[in-house]
């Protein structure tokens, strides 16, 4: 079934839209709960795909997966059988990497098909698996999968190669359940990492987050199941949705924001002459919500560069990208991370935009232009997510195609988006 959206754009935005859990918060944690023979259940789950198939893969191994209501699932991995994993699902999903220690505590050699995902340039496992290397894990490689296999596992000292997220999950997960010390260097440790570490902890691991990218964990022999563990609100999900506010010069309202997780975007906003209102929404758990206004005009900032956290996430330079076409001056647009990730800016300039891609990871955009509807294609998550936006602003009526990418990571969006008054649907065919 081919599906798209239709989106006719200028629709003046009002209203509220919530932010729900964290994608990239969601599928380590659901990996996680294989560290253990204990059930778990874990709260605030957003209902996407890349969740709904890491989900499918725990049970292909054997998992038995509740849902308690909408959001909140028990995951009872008692009876995991390694030889039994959904290749196909793996295929599908970049975070089925995120598999690979859980496994080792199950089996000392299992198999992995390559890891899916968004096209955004090359992402190879090679920092897993020179970290895991590390610890005494071994692996053939085969041109569609990889054969893990170890004696004994020991903890070690890791000095990563890059600030990786999933590697640094993996480290994380793998030492937890080794007796002794593990010292990660040059870990990640982005929100949604500390939200692992949160989950890990409940589960009775004794992790240390030290200053200058350092973790240190010493092993303990077992974990245990989690009683309740509620997933952080997504902070690219929030960026997303208040930077479609401001580039439509729309008078929303974004819930449920943990504005610590987003400070340098905040602060780039504020940068581009962005006007918004941040109020406590629920102290306990951090949240604020965020209000937008028109603002009268918006000044080019000289540079956007994709960093580790706490820069600005890659994930979210797309959306600044939409941003910069409305802002009055010269942006570049810089993304060290990966060099697939400014392939949108071809079709912002389809639409209209002044752009020009100096390199695979530099762009420059001139703005203020305006943006003429277009048919135009998704060719990854953020770039779906970051063409959205650009249509709602643009002129006339836009079609995306290749729309499933989207929907990866962003849970009915189109629905979500209708409520504060954007004129999109999803077509079928």
């Amino acid at each position: 079934m081919n599906q798209y959206f239709i989106i006719k754009g200028g629709q003046p935005l009002s209203g509220d839209i919530d932010v729900y859990g964290s994608k990239n918060a969601a599928t380590p944690i659901i990996a996680a709960t294989l560290l253990t023979k204990e059930s778990s259940i874990i709260d605030n789950i957003p209902l996407i795909e890349d969740v709904f198939t890491m989900i499918k893969i725990l049970e292909s191994l054997g998992a038995k997966i509740t849902w308690i209501d909408k959001r909140k699932i028990k995951i009872d991995p008692s009876h995991i059988n390694v030889d039994k994993i959904d290749q196909k699902l793996v295929k599908k999903l970049r975070s089925s990497v995120l598999l690979i220690s859980p496994l080792c505590h199950h089996s000392r050699s299992f198999q992995l098909s390559q890891p899916g995902g968004c096209l955004i340039g090359a992402r190879p496992i090679d920092d897993h698996i020179d970290a895991l290397g590390e610890f005494g894990l071994r692996v053939k490689r085969s041109f569609e999968s990889y054969e893990f296999y170890y004696e004994k596992l020991t903890p070690k000292n890791v000095v990563l190669n890059q600030f990786s997220v999933t590697a640094t999950e993996n480290l994380l997960m793998l030492a937890s359940c080794l007796s002794g010390k593990t010292t990660i260097k040059i870990a990640a440790k982005e929100p949604h990492v500390l939200d692992l570490v949160s989950f890990l902890i409940k589960m009775g691991a004794k992790i240390k987050s030290l200053p200058d990218h350092i973790f240190e964990i010493e092993g303990v022999k077992n974990l245990h199941g989690v009683k309740y563990h509620k997933i952080i609100p997504d902070p690219i999900e929030a960026a997303t949705f208040l930077i479609i506010g401001i580039v439509c010069r729309g008078k929303i309202t974004v819930n449920n924001v943990r504005i610590d997780h987003l400070d340098l975007v905040l602060q780039k906003l504020k940068a581009f002459g962005a006007k918004f209102e941040i109020i406590p929404q629920n102290t306990k758990e951090h949240l604020f919500k965020i209000k937008t206004y028109p603002a009268l005009q918006l000044e080019a900032v000289a540079k956007i560069q994709a960093l580790p956290y706490p820069g600005i996430p890659t994930d979210i330079q797309s959306m600044f990208g939409v941003l910069a076409t409305q802002a009055n001056g010269t942006t570049m647009i810089q993304d060290p991370l990966y060099e697939g990730r400014l392939k949108y800016i071809d079709e912002l300039i389809r639409m209209g935009a002044n752009a020009i891609i100096a390199d695979p990871h530099r762009a420059l955009i001139m703005g203020p232009t305006p943006l003429y509807g277009q048919e135009i294609n998704s060719f990854d998550l953020r770039t779906g997510a970051c063409l959205i936006g650009a249509s709602l602003l643009a002129k006339g009526q836009t079609k995306i195609s290749n729309i499933y990418q989207v929907d990866r990571g962003y849970e009915r969006i189109e629905q979500r988006l209708q409520k504060i008054n954007a004129n999109i649907r999803r077509v079928e065919e």
